[in-house]
């Protein structure tokens, strides 16, 4: 993808499962912190794995990115400068 005349190798995972708020979506890439506590409940996990991809990727000049609507899913975006990828 092209952005601001800036090419970017992009990876993307989606999703229709329950979506998140605007609101969730700024707690995700914190350190042990989960969009929603009954989720944490439900399914388990302490809210590192989002914070600790975050940080890989700002290492290598990469971005995560999210998009996402309550009731309709998410979209997870790794975006990567092509020099970082292919050499």
């Amino acid at each position: 993808e092209n952005d601001n005349n800036k090419a970017w190798i992009v990876f993307a995972v989606s999703d229709t499962g329950i979506g998140m708020t605007p609101e969730q979506q700024q707690k995700l890439f914190a350190a042990f912190s989960q969009a929603d506590v009954s989720t944490t409940r439900k399914y388990g996990g302490t809210g590192l794995g989002l914070a600790i991809v975050k940080h890989i990727l700002q290492h290598h000049d990469a971005r995560l990115e999210i998009q996402s609507r309550p009731g309709e899913g998410s979209r997870f975006a790794c975006r990567f400068p092509p020099s970082r990828l292919l050499g």
